[in-house]
């Protein structure tokens, strides 16, 4: 029997799970503890790990089973490295001119951590490059969780997501690559502390 649509239900409760910080870095996933509370069988919840281990969100090692990735200062660092340098990828791939403003959502009452993936997003999508948005959606998904505690470490952070809302909104390129460095390099010197802000049990 196909597991595939069961198996895309399970990645997408899975993911939200993830993303929502009920596990923490380093916890074990056992798909026979996982599949009673997602109403499947075994092999569902094992093919959607595998899935999520592809996304980056899951990892497998070598003394065997799934578990979420540890999270260092080193490796957040990296993914904030890395956001910022697909952003400005995406930005140098803006049509010029930039022709009209870009449509970008985000209701304030949503999570600030969906807001800033939702506009990141946004921002690569105006890219003539289709692959820089398939890359921000799956760092979205990695960073979603240092996004969420990001605020109790960092000030300001409405404020500065306004101003890059506003700047690509009206396609402001170079104002938006300045303002879009600075957030990641905020956030890459106050790594650590984000990594124990994530770590920490609410």
């Amino acid at each position: 029997m196909n597991s595939g649509p069961t198996a895309e239900r399970i990645h997408d409760a899975l993911k939200r799970r993830i993303m929502g910080r009920e596990f923490r870095p380093g916890d074990r996933l056992d798909p026979a503890v996982l599949a009673a509370p997602l109403a499947s069988s075994v092999t569902p919840v094992r093919d959607a790990l595998h899935l999520l281990t592809g996304e980056g969100l899951v990892e497998t090692r070598t003394s065997g089973g799934f578990h979420i990735p540890a999270l260092d200062e080193p490796a957040l660092q990296d993914l904030y490295d890395w956001s910022a340098e697909l952003l400005a990828l995406a930005i140098r791939a803006w049509p010029h001119p930039v022709g009209n403003a870009m449509p970008v959502g985000g209701e304030e009452e949503c999570p600030i951590a969906d807001r800033v993936g939702a506009l990141f997003l946004a921002i690569a999508r105006r890219s003539a490059n289709a692959e820089h948005a398939r890359a921000i959606d799956q760092l979205n998904a990695r960073l979603h969780a240092a996004r969420t505690v990001e605020p109790h470490v960092l000030d300001k952070t409405e404020q500065e997501l306004a101003a890059i809302l506003s700047a690509a909104a009206s396609g402001e390129r170079d104002l938006l690559r300045r303002l879009s460095l600075s957030y990641h390099r905020r956030r890459r010197r106050a790594a650590a502390d984000i990594v124990r802000a994530v770590y920490r049990v609410d």
